[in-house]
């Protein structure tokens, strides 16, 4: 049974932060952990907490990401009379920010049934209950709800914001790019607030041409107001730099990071693509690492994602690396912290090698 909450998903929301893996696809598409795209987690958290209608609002590149979700069915969404609903940009506008989108989806969000609207973002990993998250927005009778994360400020951040609170779980003070470098506050993407309240204040931005979502929208409400923060203590992997983004995934390697992400009473869920088994040939060795279904392997493996229909060739060795769909390395080839996307052919005898704090990319649909 469904809550009295819809969702809304910036899948473009911070693609800037990603150029080498968002020039051709949106935030949300970008895989990871080898079989999943960042947008699952989000889809799938709302579908586990009763969230049955999902906007995804997207500004360009949002190709790859139409084709990944479809009509919704692989998160629940797809039903007779709610569901997922793609919101591409229209009449050739492609707006920059999330008030600008919110204005000009007024239509959709003012048809909702569901009186409260829960926004989100696409560039985090995480299995967050949304439904606790309500259940506290309307106990705490507050106007707005923001969810944040007690932790250090992640790497590349713009316009983080970081949260002042009081006892009671009001916050006080919002903070825009701080200078702090102890653990804090950090706000996550994710707010809930009424339709009618939204609307209003989405309609006054506009009017005063004051367009930034975290400084006119939240922060100059701080004290006009109820606003309250509401605590994520799980494991929250937020994708902030192709440095990060390679941090967070070989993080997966970890036991307990995958129980906590992937937990069962919760699934996340992806788009199925029906491949045969992986298959380990004679020469092969795989240590410490995630691979998908229809991967080929015949040589050595180590500390690395292979997505979908990899192929690594006799005598090649690929350690620390993150490889994307149908990608193929030849024999003979070495890859050591190398994150390649979808369609690459590494041709034999090849050295590719970066750094943990600075991997090598390869491009998608690229031959080395």
């Amino acid at each position: 049974m469904g809550i009295n909450l819809a969702g809304i998903v910036f899948a473009n929301l911070y693609d800037d932060k990603l150029p080498e893996l968002t020039a051709r696809r949106t935030m949300g598409s970008v895989p990871f952990g080898g079989k999943y795209r960042m947008v699952d987690f989000t889809l799938s958290n709302m579908s586990n907490s009763g969230i049955n209608n999902v906007a995804l609002v997207t500004r360009k590149n949002f190709h790859s990401l139409m084709d990944h979700v479809g009509s919704g069915a692989a998160w629940d969404l797809s039903k007779r009379r709610t569901g997922l609903v793609l919101l591409p940009p229209y009449g050739g506008n492609s707006f920059e920010n999330r008030i600008e989108s919110l204005y000009h989806i007024h239509g959709y969000i003012e048809n909702l049934s569901e009186e409260y609207i829960l926004l989100a973002s696409a560039d985090n990993a995480a299995n967050i209950d949304y439904q606790k998250m309500f259940e506290y927005h309307l106990k705490s009778e507050a106007d707005i709800t923001i969810l944040y994360k007690n932790m250090e400020i992640p790497e590349n951040s713009k316009a983080l914001v970081v949260l002042d609170m009081n006892e009671s779980g009001r916050i006080t003070k919002m903070l825009i790019d701080p200078k702090i470098t102890e653990p804090c506050k950090c706000f996550t993407d994710s707010i809930i607030i009424s339709r009618a309240l939204l609307l209003n204040l989405v309609h006054e931005c506009m009017s005063l041409n004051t367009v930034n979502f975290k400084k006119h929208l939240l922060q100059n409400n701080v004290d006009k107001l109820k606003i309250y923060g509401y605590e994520f203590t799980g494991h929250y992997s937020v994708i902030s730099s192709l440095s990060s983004y390679y941090k967070e995934n070989i993080k997966l390697m970890c036991p307990e990071v995958r129980a906590e992400l992937f937990n069962p009473q919760r699934p996340i869920y992806t788009k199925v693509r029906d491949d045969a088994p992986c298959r380990y040939g004679l020469t092969s060795k795989v240590k410490g690492s995630l691979v998908s279904q229809g991967c080929v392997i015949d040589g050595e493996v180590e500390n690395s994602i292979l997505s979908k229909g990899v192929h690594i060739a006799k005598g090649a060795k690929v350690k620390n690396c993150i490889i994307m769909q149908d990608t193929k390395i030849g024999a003979g080839a070495e890859l050591e912290y190398v994150i390649i996307d979808k369609d690459c052919v590494v041709t034999d005898m090849r050295k590719l090698s970066g750094c943990e704090t600075y991997p090598m990319y390869i491009a998608k649909q690229t031959t080395v």
